[in-house]
């Protein structure tokens, strides 16, 4: 969606991105649709010989067993195992709070006319965990813990083969049924469809490269997916009270994750604005992580000075963004004016890294301006509101005629004597 002329007119890029973010689209669309097409038609064998390609090994057996997961388990150490169960009960109980505003509805809107819904949950569901560069124990967390809350007969996992291996103990302790060493476009196929090995599964979620989410948007229709995530962002709305390091730490923290991060300062202050534009050249000098976080500052980064709270909370509306941060004299009477974010990370306290590894919500959230229609991965995420009626003979009484009516002003013959039928029947006795 474009800017309006009316903010345009009233912002200015201290620091514009160089490019967007969306990659070589042809070329992956391309690869994936063959990659699906191999694995629907060949199943195991077809995995097997990406696994050959893509990561380098041989794979005899695709399922992790049991007494794999629990010695994964027990390689952790004990302050990773406890931080870990913490992640688990936070994302857990927040899940189950959420869960219980969930309820069945069964009202009479009118005197024999019976309609309401249940809340049924999802039989099988898939959760693709991501390799990556980093052993990110919070993905499967975020991903199997609200389907066990939710009630799914069952939850599996698909991971790279060259995944780190304390992934496998994550997994297992967030309560996979199983789990599966294939990643990349060919572990959506398989789930997707099924092979010899891999059953397929009613729902798709979790976060993945291009590759992911190219076969994830390919195999949509007959299997659901949860959304197209990626690649990550985090914007930052502030006023005169921000703070240039707090805020440079925080945009360089998510810029780690990939090279094509979207990172991003909207103000009011163009002092901010400057100090922060120091501030993360001055800490990508001794960062670690500067290799990926570098190139995502400078190709997508950026810095835009508005004329007032108005434009800014304007342009944070357009942009959309993934995570967003309220850095305000008065973030809560900000965080109200906002509409359209993943998740709203309120006060300089609440930073994003809380909610990627484990203060309880959930950081698998739309990217890429998805925020304006949807939000993120939540327990509700993993149910169906299905809605059921009944009527007795006042309900037809009322409903019939209308509906008679209506279909016979529409030429719909059949419609009309179905309508009717009852109608007539109950006229009968």
């Amino acid at each position: 969606m474009s800017l309006s002329p009316e903010t345009s007119a009233r912002i200015r890029f201290l620091k514009a991105p160089k490019t967007d973010a969306s990659g070589d689209a042809v070329q992956i669309e391309a690869t994936v649709k063959e990659v699906l097409a191999a694995v629907r038609s060949r199943g195991d064998e077809a995995l097997r010989d990406y696994s050959r390609l893509f990561d380098k090994v041989e794979i005899d057996r695709f399922e992790i067993s049991m007494d794999q997961r629990e010695a994964a388990v027990s390689d952790l150490d004990q302050q990773t195992l406890a931080d870990t169960r913490f992640a688990i009960e936070r994302v857990r109980a927040f899940a189950e709070a959420q869960f219980a505003t969930l309820l069945p509805l069964d009202v009479e809107p009118l005197p024999g006319l019976h309609l309401g819904h249940r809340v049924i949950p999802i039989e099988r569901i898939g959760a693709y965990v991501p390799g990556g560069r980093y052993p990110l124990l919070s993905a499967p967390i975020m991903t199997i813990v609200p389907a066990k809350v939710a009630g799914c007969d069952e939850a599996l996992a698909c991971m790279p083969p060259n995944a780190h291996r304390a992934m496998i103990a994550a997994c297992h302790l967030a309560g996979a049924d199983r789990i599966f060493l294939v990643g990349g476009a060919q572990a959506i196929a398989a789930m997707a469809y099924g092979t010899e090995t891999i059953p397929a599964v009613d729902k798709i979620v979790g976060p993945g490269n291009a590759y992911v989410n190219e076969a994830k948007r390919q195999v949509f229709g007959p299997v659901g997916i949860d959304q197209l995530a990626g690649p990550s962002e985090i914007f930052v709305v502030a006023d005169e009270s921000g703070d240039a390091g707090m805020i440079a730490t925080d945009l360089l923290a998510q810029a780690e994750h990939d090279a094509r991060t979207r990172v991003g300062l909207i103000t009011t202050d163009a002092k901010l604005a400057a100090d922060t534009l120091a501030e993360v050249e001055r800490q990508l000098l001794d960062l670690p992580t500067a290799g990926v976080a570098a190139p995502a500052w400078r190709d997508f980064g950026q810095i835009v000075l508005c004329e007032d709270e108005a434009a800014m909370v304007a342009y944070s509306d357009h942009i959309a963004a993934e995570h967003l941060q309220v850095h305000t004299l008065d973030p809560q009477a900000t965080a109200l004016k906002l509409r359209n974010y993943g998740s709203l990370f309120i006060g300089p306290m609440a930073s994003v890294v809380y909610s990627d590894k484990c203060c309880g919500t959930n950081h698998t959230l739309p990217t890429m301006g998805a925020a304006r229609y949807t939000g993120g991965l939540w327990v509700g995420s993993y149910v169906k509101i299905c809605t059921h009626q009944w009527l007795d003979r006042q309900g037809v009484e009322k409903v019939a005629p209308p509906a008679i009516r209506q279909s016979a002003s529409e030429g719909l013959e059949g419609h009309r004597r179905a309508a009717a039928m009852r109608l007539d029947r109950l006229q009968l006795t």
